[in-house]
């Protein structure tokens, strides 16, 4: 069990305002991702996933030159092998929040380079605010391995041979911030003082919103990636019709036209341990 109060390995944690801070925390190794960071990670997630007072995620990395430039290669070379076994993807593969079912808003907020497997932050998190400073390359091929789940992952937010470009080209194409964002992969660009604060704009934002429709939207939009546009349609109507029950639904129009700010049904505990139902 990982005490998420201590220190943890590669990785700080902190919450505040209702946002969970996760901070990739190995500048001296540019923030690669190492085993020992794995039981931590999942204990995070697992706590944004589960605990109501949570309402979003921001993750970064500490330092200005990189995000996170993937696994890191000097521990698998002296393993041999990457430390993951061969057992499905849902047994073995942690980082980001779609892989530990969070289905809660996260922002990534990329300080500098993000290379190989930092892309699963950034191909799984739903908002991407970037540095304009920031590079993104892919170095799978050229260390030997294959480049497949976070790159699968690009081909969502990327035209097809922009994806591929940056899948077989490897360490020789470096995409700049700017042309991320002019493809979409990258939704807001700001100057390199200004990431956080613009990071946390948007997620105080979303924070104000119901927790329950925020959650149901989310899903809405991310299983359309995996349906037809009838099904996808079908799906999100479904939701929509699940949450008519919800308290929300009368408080979010009954607030507006009264002129108030929503009082939201959460069933969250304040970190004092209080139970509160206020937004």
């Amino acid at each position: 069990m990982v005490d998420l109060t201590q220190p943890l390995e590669g990785l700080i944690y902190e919450k505040k305002d209702h946002i969970a801070y996760i901070t990739l925390n190995r500048p001296d190794r540019a923030n690669a991702l190492h085993s020992s960071m794995v039981e931590p990670i999942k204990a995070i997630w697992a706590e944004v996933r589960d605990d109501p007072w949570i309402r979003c995620a921001i993750v970064t990395a500490a330092g200005e030159r990189h995000f996170c430039t993937g696994a890191d290669v000097g521990a698998v070379a002296s393993r041999g092998r990457v430390a993951a076994g061969r057992g499905p993807l849902t047994e073995e593969v942690f980082w980001s929040p779609r892989q530990n079912r969070v289905w809660k808003p996260v922002i990534c907020a990329l300080n500098g380079t993000v290379a190989g497997a930092g892309l699963h932050f950034v191909v799984d998190s739903d908002i991407i605010v970037a540095a304009n400073t920031v590079k993104v390359v892919d170095t799978h091929v050229n260390v030997g391995m294959v480049g497949a789940i976070e790159n699968i992952g690009l081909t969502k937010r990327l035209p097809l041979g922009s994806a591929l470009r940056l899948t077989l080209q490897g360490r020789n194409y470096r995409m700049t911030a700017e042309r991320a964002y002019n493809l979409g992969l990258f939704d807001e660009l700001c100057e390199p003082e200004d990431l956080m604060a613009t990071a946390e704009e948007i997620a105080h934002d979303i924070c104000k919103n119901s927790p329950a429709a925020v959650t149901l939207s989310q899903q809405a939009l991310w299983g359309a990636l995996e349906m037809s546009y009838r099904d996808s349609m079908e799906y999100g109507w479904a939701l929509i019709r699940m949450h008519w029950d919800h308290p929300d639904m009368a408080e979010g129009p009954k607030a507006f036209m009264e002129g108030r700010d929503p009082v939201w049904v959460t069933g969250e505990e304040d970190p004092d341990g209080e139970a509160s139902d206020d937004g």
